[in-house]
C-alpha cells in the first residue's frame, strides 16, 4: 500500500466502522495492562512460562525471524521486559523491505515504502517527527495525458480525478456496509463500471469518451494495491482503508526512522545476519521448545519463536512448518493475495518539467492514460504513472522521476532487466522503455542536456526470495473470508510456542503498510509478554 492514496474515514464513522473496532481492539491488546479476552486466555494457558522452563527465574528466549520494521517493533518490546531476544535475519542488514539505496545523483531513496499513510495517532509519523525526517506532500493539480499523450486542460483533469476518487469513495462505503451480500466474484473494476454511467449520464456530451477516461484512470488503484483494480475484491475492499489525515511522502527516506527503531535491539539483542530459516518446529513436535533450522543445518532452541516473514514467504513456504499448520492458518495464508508493485527512478540533470522559463509545468503526480504511441515497448498499453521528487522540501528535492508500476508490467520489466548482463544495458532499457512518457512533460527537448537521463534505480522485489518474490498483502477477486484470514494469522499459535507478525497481520486500517508492520510487530511482544507476565524492566 504504497502508491499515493484516499484515507475516507470520517469522524461520524469511527463508531460503526470494522477498521477502527478492529483498529480499537488491537491496540488494546497491545497494552501492558490488559482487559482483553484473548489474551487473558493466553495469559492462563498452562503452557506458562514456569511450567515450560520448571524455573521461573529463567529468563525466557525469543526468536525472531526478521529484522524488518515487525521484527524490530517486536524485539523492542520484548526486551523492554526483560526477555532474551536473537533475531534470524536472511540478509545482511536489517529493515527488510524498509531499504534505501544511493542514485547516482548522490541522493538517497527508498526502494520500499516511501509514504506514511494517515496522520492521526500514527507512530511512523511520531518517529518521522523526533527523527526530524522531512515529510510532504504536493499541492497540486492532476495532470493527465489522454491516450495519443496529449495533456488534458488542468480543470478537466481535475473534473475527472475528482470523478474517480468520488467512485472510490462510493466503495469504500458499499463494501463497509454491504460486505455480506457482495459476491466474492465482483471487483473494484465492476464497480467502476457500474458507477461511471451513474455519475455521466448518457445526456451528457461525449459522454462515451468522459466515462472511457474515468475508466481508464482508474486503472491508478493498481499502484495503490500492487495488482490490477480488476482483481481487487469490492467485497473486501473495505480492508484497504486507511487511517485518517493526510498521506505523507516521506521525503527524507525512512532511513533516520529505521535507524532509531533497529538502535535498541542492534545494542541489546543477538542478531544473526546472512541466516535463512528452513525448518520450523513447534513446540508439539520438540517438547519443550520451539526450534528453528537453518540453512546449513545449525538448530536454535527458543521458548517462543516469532514469524515476520512476508506473506509472499509464507506461501512459499508453507512446508516449512513442522507439523504442518493447521488447515484454516493454512488458508489464509493462501487467501490473502499477494501485490506486486516495483518502482523505477530516473534522474535528469535539471528538473525540466519545472522550468521556471515557462508557465506550463507538471508538479507532483502525472499519468498516461492507455497509451498508444508505444506499440513496441507497451503493446498492452499499460498505464504510467509519475511522482516527481524536484518539489519535496528543499533539502530533499532532486530531479528525479518515480515511476509506480505493478502487474504485468512489473513482471515484463523486472525479466527484461535481469536478462541484461550490466548497468549500462539495464539503464538504456528503461530510458528507452519510459521516454514516451517523460519526452511528453513541458518543456522536454531531445537537444536538451537537462532532458537526458543521468542515471536509473529499480527494484525487483518480484525476484527477491526473501520478500516472498512480491511486495505486500491485498486482497482479490474470490477472498471470501478475508478479515477473518487477517484474524486467523493474527492469533497463530501461541499455546504451541509460534507467533505471526508483519503488515499482513496488522490492524484492518493499516494493513499493508509500514506502520501496520511496526504496529503488528509491538502487539505480539507485548501479548508474549503478557503470557509470562513480564512488566517493563526499562
Amino acid at each position: 500500500m504504497d502508491a499515493y492514496s484516499i484515507c475516507y474515514t470520517s469522524p461520524s464513522r469511527r463508531n460503526s466502522s470494522r477498521i477502527y473496532q478492529d483498529l480499537r481492539s488491537v491496540r488494546l491488546s497491545s497494552l501492558p495492562a490488559l482487559d482483553c479476552g484473548l489474551l487473558r486466555k493466553i495469559a492462563t494457558m498452562d503452557a506458562s512460562a514456569q511450567r515450560k522452563n520448571g524455573d521461573p527465574a529463567a529468563i525466557p528466549h525469543v526468536g525472531i525471524i526478521g529484522a524488518g520494521l515487525s521484527g524490530l517493533g517486536c524485539a523492542d518490546i520484548l526486551l523492554r521486559h526483560g526477555f532474551k531476544v536473537t533475531v534470524v535475519e536472511g540478509r545482511d542488514r536489517v529493515g527488510g523491505r524498509l531499504h534505501q539505496e544511493k542514485l547516482p545523483n548522490g541522493h538517497w531513496v527508498d526502494i520500499g515504502p516511501n509514504w506514511i499513510h494517515g496522520t492521526d495517532d500514527n507512530p511512523i509519523l511520531d518517529l518521522a517527527k523526533q527523527t526530524k525526517t522531512a515529510v510532504g506532500n504536493w499541492d497540486t493539480c492532476s495532470y493527465v495525458f489522454d491516450e495519443s499523450g496529449s495533456l488534458f486542460p488542468v480543470d478537466e483533469g481535475e473534473r475527472f480525478a475528482d470523478m474517480m476518487w468520488d467512485i472510490i469513495q462510493d466503495a469504500f462505503k458499499h463494501s463497509n456496509k454491504a460486505s455480506v451480500s457482495i459476491p466474492n466474484s465482483k471487483s473494484l473494476a465492476d464497480f467502476f463500471q457500474e458507477k461511471v454511467v451513474e455519475k455521466i449520464p448518457e445526456s451528457e456530451p461525449e459522454f462515451e469518451r468522459k466515462r472511457q477516461v474515468v475508466l481508464q484512470m482508474s486503472d491508478m488503484w493498481g499502484a495503490f494495491v500492487g495488482s490490477p483494480v480488476q482483481r481487487q475484491s469490492l467485497k473486501y475492499f473495505w480492508l484497504e482503508e486507511c487511517l485518517e489525515g493526510e498521506n505523507l511522502f516521506c521525503a527524507g527516506t525512512y532511513r533516520q526512522i529505521l535507524d532509531a527503531i533497529a538502535r535498541p535491539v542492534l545494542a541489546e539483542a543477538d542478531i544473526r545476519f546472512n541466516a535463512k530459516a528452513r525448518r520450523l518446529l513447534r513446540r508439539r513436535e520438540t517438547g519443550d521448545k520451539v526450534r528453528i533450522e537453518l540453512e546449513g543445518g545449525q538448530v536454535l532452541s527458543f521458548d517462543e519463536v516469532v514469524v515476520t516473514c512476508p506473506l509472499g514467504w509464507l506461501k512459499q513456504n508453507l512446508a516449512a512448518f513442522e507439523p504442518p499448520l493447521p488447515g484454516r492458518l493454512t488458508q489464509a495464508i493462501q487467501s490473502i493475495g499477494y501485490g506486486c508493485l516495483e518502482k523505477v527512478h530516473i534522474s535528469f540533470p535539471r528538473a525540466f518539467w519545472l522550468s521556471e522559463a515557462s508557465d506550463r509545468k507538471v508538479k507532483g503526480f502525472a499519468q498516461w492514460l492507455s497509451p498508444n504511441y508505444a506499440p513496441d515497448s507497451n503493446p498492452d498499453r499499460w498505464n504510467q504513472e509519475v511522482v516527481e521528487l524536484a518539489s519535496l522540501t528543499p533539502e530533499t528535492s532532486h530531479p528525479t522521476l518515480l515511476f509506480y508500476i505493478f502487474g504485468e508490467q512489473s513482471r515484463h520489466l523486472t525479466a527484461r532487466v535481469a536478462e541484461l548482463d550490466d548497468q549500462d544495458k539495464r539503464d538504456q532499457f528503461l530510458f528507452d522503455f519510459f521516454r514516451p512518457y517523460y519526452s511528453r512533460l513541458p518543456q522536454y527537448s531531445e537537444a536538451s542536456d537537462d532532458c537526458r537521463p543521468t542515471g536509473c534505480l529499480a527494484t525487483a522485489w518480484l525476484r527477491d526470495e526473501l520478500a516472498g518474490f512480491g511486495s505486500y498483502s491485498n486482497f482479490q477477486v474470490g477472498l471470501e473470508d478475508g478479515d477473518a484470514d487477517i484474524k486467523t494469522m493474527r492469533e497463530g499459535l501461541p499455546d504451541e510456542g509460534l507467533w505471526f507478525a508483519g503488515e499482513h497481520t496488522a490492524p484492518f486500517v493499516a494493513l499493508g503498510t509500514a506502520t501496520g508492520a511496526y504496529w503488528s510487530g509491538e502487539s505480539v511482544g507485548r501479548r508474549i509478554a503478557e503470557v509470562y507476565g513480564s512488566e517493563p524492566s526499562h
